[in-house]
């Protein structure tokens, strides 16, 4: 990203121009960008011919790219990253964007659950593209630990929350289990993690399950091993992402190419995989951040680009993001404010809620 500064500071005023009209006009309309149509809006005026230098030599720099032969010319990933990073202009929250995104919030109900569900809904139709919304994990402290047994292979393991909250999770036991030492392997945990949340747990029992190895038989550790390998996974579910709006991304795929990349993305989506990762996008600090292309570690196949934004609970703790997903040519100017305002709106929630 140094480079790509220091690049366009580098630049004379009619590179810095030329480059910046292409990449708006390739934002606004998907299309590459010819010298005619430039020479018409330069502050400059200069001829086609000129133009046409400039931009070979913004192709040769490795910022523009020509998709056809006599054709004009887009952004490669390089120029919009360079372009967003140095020449972004980003605009205010437009008020009917934020009016409507404050519509998700009239409704009194406690079910968080619905009210993400109807935050992503409209995020997706305020930006056009697919919203992503990571859902906080249920930080309660825990008030009970039940194992039940559903057959040799089916185990349930019941959690209740000092809330009210309940979560029942289905997983394989070890080999031999009986309700005693399903029994006894809840008591163990029980003594453990009443009042402790499920972030607290993970670290007590790694370190108790060592400590106290003695104090339960093989089969009901095995069990507690079992539970905890279990808890280890929770909030990582595909049900903590809610995705909204992939069909705003057909509408943006134009060519064969397009629609193929947005196949992958969609893909991706469905799998919801890698989804702990999409919380780490946003570990470097508070506030948006643009990936763009293979920048995107979760949708780098598609090409696509990720407008992101984390938001906080009441004790300033990262514990969720939102975030817009679309083709490289997202009006970022305008999404980069609705992705901001809209982490600080599931922000207040949360906070509020707990």
């Amino acid at each position: 990203m140094t480079d790509a500064k220091r690049l366009l500071e580098e630049m004379n005023d009619r590179s810095r121009e030329v480059f910046r009209r292409v990449v708006e006009g390739y934002l606004l309309t998907g299309a590459p960008v010819g010298s005619r149509s430039l020479t018409r809006e330069l502050s400059e005026k200069v001829s086609a011919a000129t133009v046409r230098n400039v931009m070979q030599d913004l192709e040769y720099m490795g910022l523009l790219d020509s998709p056809h032969v006599s054709a004009g010319r887009i952004p490669t990933q390089t120029g919009l990253r360079m372009f967003v990073d140095g020449l972004l202009e980003v605009g205010d929250l437009q008020s009917a964007d934020r009016e409507l995104m404050d519509s998700t919030m009239s409704s009194n109900s406690q079910d968080v659950a619905g009210v993400l569900d109807r935050i992503g809904q409209t995020l997706s139709g305020v930006t056009q593209g697919a919203s992503l919304v990571l859902a906080p994990k249920h930080e309660a402290p825990i008030k009970h630990i039940e194992f039940v047994s559903l057959g040799h292979d089916r185990a349930l393991v019941v959690l209740v929350f000092a809330d009210g909250h309940v979560e029942n999770r289905i997983f394989t036991p070890p080999p031999g289990q009986t309700p005693s030492s399903m029994r006894e392997a809840a008591n163990f945990l029980n003594a453990l993690v009443e009042g402790k949340t499920l972030s607290d747990v993970q670290t007590v029992i790694a370190r108790q399950i060592s400590d106290r190895r003695q104090e339960i038989d093989q089969l009901a550790h095995a069990m507690v091993e079992s539970g905890l390998a279990v808890w280890a996974k929770e909030g990582e579910g595909p049900d903590r992402l809610i995705v909204r709006g992939r069909s705003h991304l057909l509408n943006a795929g134009g060519d064969e190419v397009d629609l193929e990349r947005i196949r992958t993305l969609f893909d991706d989506l469905e799998r919801k995989r890698d989804i702990a990762n999409f919380l780490e996008l946003t570990d470097e600090g508070e506030g948006v951040r643009i990936f763009i292309g293979s920048e995107n570690k979760l949708f780098s196949l598609s090409g696509s680009s990720l407008v992101v934004s984390p938001y906080m609970n009441a004790d300033r703790k990262i514990v969720g993001a939102v975030g817009v997903i679309g083709p490289t040519r997202l009006n970022y100017g305008r999404i980069v404010p609705i992705v901001d305002y809209t982490a600080q709106l599931v922000g207040k929630l949360i906070a509020d809620r707990s």
